[in-house]
């Protein structure tokens, strides 16, 4: 039977977690509504809640006068590729480092965050000129490749807290039993640190996604330019229409939200798993 302080606690909890949540969707709620507002509504009465007449004039802009699902469609083949790329070499790069490198796993991992130290703008000029004498500028190859460079050291630092939880004992019963290994990495270890690979690919992309600094100077063509530049484009010098940076935002991140909510599914659920092995 639960006393009563303890049903004082857990509706003081709930209520928390109710106004929190409202808090944290809010913005999502504010620009999908001013996104259908009609026209000259945001600007005559910017601070209104709902609108007074619905329309989809911004959407239909943006989609078919600004093409901007070609940006996203950009986006999502460098953030993709990024993604899988870094964490299939950060997978192996930390299970190394954690098993046949135990006593220097630490320094290691170490060395491989003081990347951040420097800031992104010190290294655009370094970047521009190794992408321009490889003839990787205005090329989403030599994007990925950027991206690859910064994800994957931070990728690596994050699995190797993972990896360190997974005992040993699991993986020498592994090798008794016949496996090689490959097999062990494969069968046993992945399995059991995949809520911690699953969060360090959301990380990565969601990086990747955002990133705004290397898109704009490494690519040029509109065509081939990301959401995150096509975003800062609608930002006229003199204009800005905000009925379609509403809806830009929108397309933008709404299809994040609904696939990280069926990721977050799926981190729960290997957590529950990683448990009961």
């Amino acid at each position: 039977m639960k006393t009563k302080n303890s049903k004082i606690w857990s509706l003081i909890s709930h209520i928390f977690l109710s106004v929190s949540t409202v808090i944290a969707i809010f913005p999502l709620i504010w620009i999908f509504l001013s996104s259908v507002k009609g026209k000259g509504e945001l600007t005559s009465n910017p601070t209104s809640f709902w609108p007074k007449t619905l329309t989809l004039d911004y959407f239909k802009h943006v989609i078919y006068d600004l093409n901007f699902i070609a940006n996203i469609k950009n986006s999502l083949l460098v953030s993709l590729v990024t993604t899988v790329i870094a964490i299939t070499i950060s997978a192996m790069a930390a299970y190394g480092i954690v098993r046949f490198f135990p006593k220097l796993g630490d320094v290691m991992s170490r060395l491989l965050i003081t990347t951040y130290i420097f800031p992104p703008i010190l290294l655009a000029i370094p970047y521009s000129i190794a992408m321009a004498k490889t003839g990787l500028t205005n090329t989403t190859t030599g994007l990925i490749i950027v991206y690859l460079s910064f994800s994957t050291p931070y990728a690596v630092w994050l699995l190797v807290g993972f990896f360190k939880t997974v005992p040993i004992e699991i993986e020498e019963a592994a090798k008794v039993d016949g496996a090689n290994r490959f097999t062990v990495f494969f069968k046993v270890v992945l399995p059991l640190v995949a809520p911690g690979i699953v969060a360090t690919a959301i990380y990565t992309f969601i990086n990747a996604w955002n990133e705004f600094l290397y898109a704009l100077i490494l690519v040029n063509d509109s065509s081939k330019t990301t959401v995150a530049v096509a975003l800062r484009s609608l930002n006229g010098s003199e204009i800005l229409d905000w009925g379609d940076m509403m809806a830009a935002s929108v397309i933008v991140v709404i299809p994040s939200v609904i696939f990280f909510c069926f990721i977050q599914n799926k981190i729960t659920g290997g957590l529950s798993e990683g448990a009961v092995k």
